[in-house]
C-alpha cells in the first residue's frame, strides 16, 4: 500500500479560512420509538479529526449516510439527531443543513464562520451518492465537492462502498486520510502483515456466508480460528451433528465440511450451546452437549463449557482479532458467550482488535471498558474485506 496523504500533512499547508469537506461514517443506530442515539461510537471515533480542524480554524462541513434510504429524504433516517448529539460533544453549536446539496446546504456552508461547524442531511437522500451509473454519481460529487477547498475522508466504516462521496470526490479536491481511517488502515495491515504469534481469530455472527471470503483468507496465516454465534450450527452439521431449529444455511454445510477438512485442526467449534424453546428473551432455556441438541430447540448462544475453552485457546495468544457476537447478546439469557469471550480477550497478553459492527456494539452494550482492547474498529464490513485483501474503493482513491 502507498503511502496516504494524513490530515496533519493537511494542517501543516494551513486550514484557517478554507472550508474543509469531512466525510464521516455517523451511521448510529437510533431508537424505533423515541428515535434516540442508542450508541455514539461512531461520532466519537470522529472527533479528533473534527476537534483538530476546528481549532485550525477551519470551515468544517461533515457529510455521511445513515441508514438505508431509498435514494429520497425519510424522516426516519435524518441525521438532526446526530448533528445535536455532535455539537453536545464538540462543545459548540453544529449547523445543519436540512437537505444535502440543496439550498440549505449552499447557504448553511456559505455562513460558516472560521472554527464552525455544519452537517449536511443525509447523502443517501440523493440517488447519486449510490448510483452505479458513473455520470449520476459524478453529478452529485461535483455538488458535494464544491462546498470544500480540501476532502478528509474519515469514514472508515464506508471505505469498501463505491460511493460518489468516499470514491468521486477525492478525485476532485486536494485529499487526506482522517486520524480515524489512517489508525485503522495501521491496525489492520499490521494483523495482514507479520502478526505477533500465535494468532487467534475469533468469528461470531449468524451467517458462514456473509464470513466465507474472510475465513478462506484467514485459514493458511491464522493458529487458531474460534467459531461462534449462530454460524457454528452450519459447521456442526457438516459434523453430522443435529442442531434442532437452529440457524442453519443447508447450502454452506459442504462448504463447513470442506473447511474442516482443510484446517488441519485449526477450527474450534462449541462443545456446549445455550438452546430455548423459542428466539424470545423470556424463553424457557438450558445448556446442552452440542451432540445433544433437541430437534425442537434452537440455540442462541454458546455454553459455559465452550467458553472455557475458547478462553483457554486466548490466553496464549499475541495477536487477536474479533468479529461477530457468540450469541443473541441482546437479549440478557443469552449474553454470556459474549461477554465471556470478550472478558477473555481483555485478559489476555496481546494486541487484540474488535472487528466493527456487532462486536463493537457488543462491547459498548455489555459495558465493557473499550480502552481494555487494543483497537475496536468503526467498520465491520470494511475491516473483514481489508482482511481478505480486497481492494477499498475509499482507500485506492485516497491513494490516487
Amino acid at each position: 500500500m502507498s503511502a496516504l496523504r494524513t490530515l496533519d500533512d493537511l494542517l501543516a499547508e494551513g486550514v484557517s479560512g478554507r472550508r474543509v469537506l469531512v466525510r464521516a461514517d455517523l451511521n448510529v443506530p437510533l431508537d424505533k420509538q423515541s428515535g434516540a442515539i442508542t450508541d455514539d461510537g461512531r461520532i466519537r471515533a470522529v472527533l479528533p479529526t473534527l476537534g483538530a480542524l476546528v481549532e485550525a480554524g477551519a470551515k468544517v462541513v461533515v457529510c455521511s449516510h445513515l441508514g438505508r434510504p431509498k435514494g429520497a429524504p425519510d424522516p426516519q433516517f435524518s441525521l438532526s439527531p446526530v448533528a445535536g448529539r455532535l455539537g453536545e460533544l464538540l462543545g459548540a453549536p453544529v449547523h445543519f443543513a436540512t437537505d444535502t446539496v440543496g439550498d440549505s446546504a449552499r447557504s448553511t456552508v456559505a455562513d460558516l464562520a472560521d472554527g464552525q461547524v455544519a452537517l449536511l442531511e443525509n447523502l443517501r437522500f440523493n440517488a447519486g451518492e449510490t448510483s452505479k451509473d458513473e455520470a449520476e454519481r459524478g453529478v452529485f460529487a461535483d455538488q458535494l465537492a464544491a462546498f470544500g477547498d480540501a476532502y478528509v475522508d474519515d469514514a472508515f466504516g464506508a471505505v469498501h462502498r463505491k460511493h460518489a462521496s468516499v470514491y468521486d470526490v477525492p478525485a476532485r479536491l486536494p485529499h487526506v486520510a482522517g486520524r480515524l481511517v489512517l489508525r485503522e488502515v495501521e491496525v489492520l495491515s499490521k494483523l495482514t502483515s507479520e502478526p505477533e504469534r500465535p494468532y487467534v481469530v475469533v468469528l461470531g455472527g449468524s451467517k458462514v456466508s456473509d464470513k466465507l471470503a474472510v475465513i478462506e483468507a484467514l485459514l493458511p496465516t491464522v493458529d487458531r480460528l474460534l467459531i461462534g454465534g449462530g454460524m457454528c450450527f452450519t459447521f456442526l452439521k457438516a459434523q453430522g451433528l443435529e442442531v434442532g431449529t437452529s440457524l442453519l444455511e443447508k447450502d454452506m454445510v459442504e462448504t463447513c465440511r470442506n473447511l474442516l477438512e482443510r484446517a488441519d485442526g485449526k477450527i474450534l467449534l462449541p462443545v456446549d450451546v445455550v438452546v430455548a424453546d423459542a428466539f424470545a428473551p423470556d424463553a424457557a432455556h438450558d445448556t446442552v452437549r452440542v451432540d445433544g441438541i433437541p430437534s425442537h430447540r434452537l440455540g442462541l448462544d454458546i455454553g459455559p463449557e465452550t467458553v472455557a475453552g475458547f478462553a483457554a485457546a486466548l490466553s496464549q495468544a499475541k495477536t487477536i482479532f474479533w468479529n461477530g457476537p457468540m450469541g443473541v447478546f441482546e437479549m440478557a439469557a443469552f449474553a454470556a458467550g459474549t461477554r465471556g469471550i470478550a472478558e477473555a480477550i481483555t485478559k489476555a497478553d496481546a494486541f487484540s482488535v474488535v472487528g466493527g459492527g456487532d462486536s463493537a456494539a457488543a462491547v459498548r452494550a455489555l459495558g465493557l471498558d473499550e480502552s481494555s482492547f487494543g483497537h475496536i474498529s468503526t467498520g465491520g464490513g470494511a475491516s473483514l474485506e481489508y482482511l481478505e485483501g480486497k481492494t477499498l474503493p475509499g482507500i485506492a482513491a485516497l491513494e490516487n
